[in-house]
């Protein structure tokens, strides 16, 4: 009996050591230098006239102190379910360009960032849209600043989306036009951008994600006759600005972008879109959609539904 009884002791220390070490492993990796990331843009970034405009803005650091979370938010939760570690700086004004920003807030940004994604007007240029000029412009300065800081720097250029009141309206740029072809217009913009300048790495295809979820089917293309049974709007009351269903999809484009994470690891029970009003069925859609968008494979391929 005294021979059983220091065997199960000894059984018990090791298993304690063992937890131990594991509990140490997981510590060690929880304490690794986060990461940073900064989101430059304007009201596609901070999720205007949405829930996401100030959704868990305690998760994220604002610079300009206006208590926004936005697509940032929606990011750094993405990467705490992924078990990763990001501390997510963002500087949003509405209505702005690129140009803006740099004349405005250079100062304010110039520090070392391991990520960074800039995010230009909705038509490059207000008074001359689907015009790259001024995106290549300043996205060399940003580039060549950030670089001095750190030279491994990773700089992204988020290509925004259609607006459907610039496509279905008389009068309008895109007017008589596919839904798709402001998306495609804006991505020329960005890639003339990148080709431009070495110090980009990449274009984030949030604009292309809108496309490949309409001829997907998920979204309905033209929100000014209605939504259209078992499809989402992923635009806003005013046609103009994401809805809640928009601004997820693009966070989720931007975790892949990003990280090189597979979204669809998130999964039906993401928290984000429970707190956002999405069913687990369009969130598990939605993120399908950005995997498909950036390792291209077909948009209408058939949906898994949730577990």
């Amino acid at each position: 009996m005294h021979l059983k009884l220091i065997f199960a002791s000894l059984l018990l220390a090791g298993q304690s050591v063992a937890v131990s070490a594991q509990s140490e492993a997981a510590v060690s990796d929880t304490a690794a230098p986060a990461q940073t990331v900064l989101f430059v843009g304007n009201s596609f970034t901070y999720g205007a006239l949405s829930p996401v405009w100030h959704y868990r803005a305690d998760t994220v650091t604002d610079l300009n102190g206006e208590g926004v979370g936005g697509v940032p938010a929606l990011f750094k939760l993405f990467t705490e379910e992924l078990g990763l570690n990001y501390d997510v700086y963002l500087e949003t004004s509405p209505g702005k360009s690129l140009e803006w920003h740099w004349q405005n807030k250079a100062p304010l940004l110039d520090r070392a960032w391991d990520h960074v994604t800039l995010q230009d007007y909705s038509t490059l240029n207000p008074d001359k849209p689907a015009d790259p000029a001024n995106l290549i412009t300043y996205s060399k300065k940003f580039g060549a600043m950030f670089e001095a800081r750190n030279p491994k720097v990773d700089i992204g250029l988020t290509s925004t989306w259609s607006r459907p009141d610039l496509t279905y309206r008389p009068g309008k740029p895109w007017t008589g036009r596919s839904i798709y072809q402001m998306a495609l217009d804006v991505r020329r913009g960005y890639d003339a951008a990148k080709a431009a300048n070495k110090a980009v790495d990449r274009v984030n295809p949030v604009g292309e994600a809108f496309n490949c979820a309409i001829a997907a089917g998920v979204a309905d293309a033209n929100p000014y006759d209605g939504t259209s049974f078992g499809q989402i709007d992923l635009w806003t009351f005013d046609h103009y600005h994401g809805s809640a269903y928009g601004y997820y999809l693009e966070a989720l484009v931007l975790l892949g972008s990003i990280t090189g994470k597979d979204p669809r690891l998130l999964g039906g029970e993401e928290e984000a879109a429970s707190e956002l009003g999405l069913s687990p069925e369009v969130a598990v859609k939605l993120q399908a959609i950005a995997a498909r968008t950036l390792n291209g494979s077909p948009c209408d391929a058939p949906f898994e539904q949730p577990s």
